[in-house]
């Protein structure tokens, strides 16, 4: 009777139930889990961001020419390099977020920089040369990048875009349209810090030097028109004198306008290329980046002044931190290996572009003008 009684002890089985259900109460938390990671992800990279903008305002780095955009690819790669094991990899669809649907916001609120009114303030002269250096700058870095110097079609046209339309924010608005891999995105941003530095320093030299025989109109376009990004145009003009800073930051914004059409004729061009390689003739579809056409509408509605200009800047200045926040994330999700297989033969077309922007765009300055 005594064994039978303790035979029955092992009741504590009746606990166990809850237990055994405590997994299944615990599976809702699971599955609510990607969007949570998302979002710690998201404010991850803006805190860092919010870092960078910072450290971006520092007096010597603004002095340097460094955009907030271009600080933010600097430390999220070296975040993403040497400090990533501190952050949880989960929180990784998050950067990935940032980096891909955010950047395609940022750069259609982009638009809200230029207007119908600045492009046509400096006339015929400055559009002809904003587009010449444009479709120039893009056929030679494309047909240069791939055929002489071996690069994939993704780094050749990311590269060519940065040197040829607005820096870093035109690799960004690329890169979503070709697809392209995050360390090709930083190895085209790594040619426009270079070159567009050295722009930024040099042609005031050139200009004291008197070895640009330009009057104040048409260095404005000279600069505007061949300068890599916005704030170095603005570094390398205000070096010279006020109304030539004016006539370059309009110029600059002309070529930033050339950024939808371009991208549309790219769009094309994937399109063909993809039948071709498909043996599908006219039947793959024409992938149209709907940021460019929101970047369009959004200049025609800063050409209206329907919007008023203190909450312009406040968009305009919410948007330079989105697009921070791009690349850094951009930054994070890069590696070192990947841009050591092709930076040696990246920076030899980057130096190309460059020797083609001095001279090219000189001569096309003088033929306009």
């Amino acid at each position: 009777m005594n064994t039978s009684t303790t035979t029955a002890v092992p009741l504590p089985a009746s606990p166990a139930a809850p237990a055994a259900a405590a997994p299944a109460a615990a599976t809702p938390a699971a599955s609510a889990t990607p969007w949570r990671d998302k979002l710690n992800g998201v404010l991850f990279v803006g805190l860092m961001a919010g870092a960078v903008m910072q450290l971006a305002d520092l007096p010597f780095i603004r002095q340097l020419g460094f955009s907030p955009l271009v600080v933010g690819i600097v430390c999220g790669m070296l975040y993403g390099n040497f400090l990533r094991g501190t952050m949880p990899a989960d929180w990784g669809v998050g950067v990935n977020f940032t980096a891909r649907r955010l950047l395609r916001i940022a750069v259609a609120f982009y638009g809200l920089n230029i207007s119908i009114q600045q492009i046509a303030a400096v006339g015929m002269p400055g559009l002809a040369v904003s587009v010449a250096v444009v479709v120039g700058t893009l056929l030679i870095g494309t047909v240069v990048g791939q055929r002489l110097l071996g690069l994939d079609r993704d780094t050749a046209m990311l590269t060519a875009a940065g040197s040829a339309i607005c820096g870093a924010a035109a690799v960004l608005a690329f890169e979503p349209t070709l697809r392209a891999a995050p360390h090709k995105s930083a190895v085209a941003v790594a040619t426009v810090v270079l070159f567009g530095t050295l722009s930024m320093f040099l042609y005031p030299v050139f200009y004291h030097a008197g070895w640009l025989n330009f009057d104040t109109q048409a260095l404005g376009i000279y600069i505007g028109g061949t300068v890599h990004e916005v704030a170095q145009v603005v570094g390398a003009a205000s070096n010279i004198d006020p109304a030539t800073t004016e006539v370059a930051t309009i110029v600059k914004m002309t070529r930033v306008a050339l950024l939808v059409p371009v991208l549309l004729v790219l769009g094309m061009y994937l399109r063909s290329a993809a039948s071709h390689a498909d043996g599908q003739g006219k039947s793959a579809k024409l992938p149209i980046p709907w940021f460019a056409v929101g970047f369009l509408v959004l200049a025609i509605i800063n050409s209206l002044d329907i919007i008023p200009a203190d909450i312009v800047a406040a968009i305009r200045r919410l948007d330079v931190f989105a697009l921070t926040m791009a690349m850094t994330a951009l930054g994070i999700e890069t590696r070192f290996a990947q841009i050591r297989k092709a930076g040696p033969r990246v920076m030899a077309l980057g130096f190309i572009l460059y020797v083609w922007l001095l001279a090219g765009g000189y001569g096309i300055v003088k033929l306009a003008t």
